[in-house]
């Protein structure tokens, strides 16, 4: 089977499922290239976490000339489990879609992302995909049927890259 001149790999993402297609043009039937799922996505996250951050003793003179530890508190709470799972998903995308580009399945990227996952995917993709975007789209699509898709895909996706 003979391969089209550009072959556009349009990736469907939020945090908790990536779904691949494949198309080459913008009229042309999108081909299903795969599925990665985030099932952890789902979760809260207390059940992400084990525990509390620790706890740390400041010691310090007080006023009444007592020392020891006067006060206690937690330790290291800045790290949020689902910005880490998303994070970890991401990346789980990236290194599909530079296999995918590896074997010569894509000539260009186009993301459709939720908005508050599509930073955090373009941070994980590599400069040597990054520059085969052809476009991205805020937006976060729900088990999408091929029409739905299509209808978000920019048409200078398909349009010669600089």
């Amino acid at each position: 089977m003979k391969r089209p001149d550009m072959l556009a790999r349009i990736v469907v993402a939020n945090q908790a499922e990536a779904r691949f297609y494949d198309a080459a043009g913008p009229r042309s039937r999108l081909r299903d290239a795969g599925r990665l799922a985030n099932p952890e996505a789902r979760l809260h996250d207390r059940d992400l976490k084990s525990d509390r951050p620790g706890r740390v003793f400041t010691s310090a003179a007080s006023g009444s000339g007592r020392r020891g530890a006067v006060a206690h508190h937690a330790t290291g709470g800045e790290r949020q489990p689902r910005k880490q799972v998303a994070i970890v998903f991401a990346r789980k995308i990236a290194t599909e879609l530079i296999a995918a580009k590896r074997n010569g399945q894509f000539d260009r990227l186009v993301l459709i992302v939720a908005p508050s996952f599509l930073g955090v995917l373009r941070k994980a993709l590599p400069k040597s995909l990054q520059s085969d975007v052809a476009a991205a789209v805020a937006k976060d699509l729900q088990d999408p049927c091929a029409d739905e898709v299509r209808a978000h895909i920019p048409q200078q996706a398909f349009q010669t890259l600089r």
